[in-house]
């Protein structure tokens, strides 16, 4: 099961997809909220808590006759893949996380003038009203924002593929909003009681990611294994889109990663 990141949908994995498939059964959904997947209105922070995200994952793969299986997220489908590793170890037997932290990572290594690199997290973090408003009057800006600024490859995302994340972002702002704003409320609740009761991702764990400490002051590898004791963290320099620009070097590691 592959989940895709922001501003995304299952299309991202098209080259990682394609090789995994030769000898595995591959599912690629679009994330609630996201792309071709329903739009709930969200009536409570829970309708797009990471917790109820990753029962979608485990219901959709029953669904599909799978009741384990191994699971790679990247971006906020990482996040999802998290929460779901927590939740439901009986049913995640290998999971990667591509280009994130753990949602209460990510906000303590958040400080000071080096966190206005997530400048769109504090946004979207905000009472509904404001954030959808401003962010739907100039949707194709503030999604192709980071489209472009975390490419760093030219022609990773070739213009079909762009338009393609572009279209479907803008179609679904309030969702993605309450997905982000989640992020900020109920997600964090669900980590500190994780940590507090000493829970961990029993499943060999496999992070791929920037070399963000390096901007933002942290150790990702040490804050990783405060989550998992079967853990590869490795540091890549094919930008954040790696399944994208770097689709070898992904699929070479979720190989190794099933091997385990």
């Amino acid at each position: 099961m592959l989940l895709h990141g922001f501003p995304q949908t299952h299309l991202m994995w098209r080259h990682v997809a394609a090789d995994l498939a030769a000898d595995h059964t591959v599912i690629c959904p679009d994330l609630r909220g996201y792309g071709d997947s329903d739009k709930p209105l969200a009536t409570g922070p829970e309708v797009y808590s990471k917790r109820t995200m990753g029962a979608d994952v485990v219901e959709l793969a029953r669904a599909l006759g799978h009741e384990r299986f191994a699971l790679a997220g990247h971006d906020r489908g990482a996040l999802v893949a998290v929460r779901t590793g927590l939740d439901h170890p009986g049913a995640v037997t290998h999971l990667a996380s591509l280009d994130v932290l753990p949602t209460l990572d990510m906000w303590e290594a958040l400080h000071g003038v080096r966190g206005a690199v997530g400048f769109h997290l504090y946004l979207m973090a905000q009472p509904p009203g404001l954030p959808e408003r401003m962010i739907s009057a100039s949707a194709e800006e503030f999604f192709g924002y980071f489209l472009d600024a975390w490419a760093t490859e030219p022609g990773a995302l070739p213009e079909e593929v762009r338009r393609a994340y572009l279209d479907a972002s803008a179609g679904a702002v309030d969702s993605i909003v309450a997905d982000y704003r989640a992020s900020a409320g109920i997600d964090v609740e669900h980590d500190e009681a994780d940590r507090a009761a000493g829970r961990r991702l029993e499943m060999p764990v496999t992070v791929l990611q920037q070399d963000w400490g390096a901007a933002l002051g942290y150790d990702a590898a040490a804050l990783w294994g405060a989550w998992a004791d079967d853990l590869r963290h490795a540091t890549v320099d094919s930008g954040h889109f790696m399944a994208e620009q770097d689709p070898a070097g992904v699929v070479a590691e979720l190989r190794s990663l099933l091997g385990r």
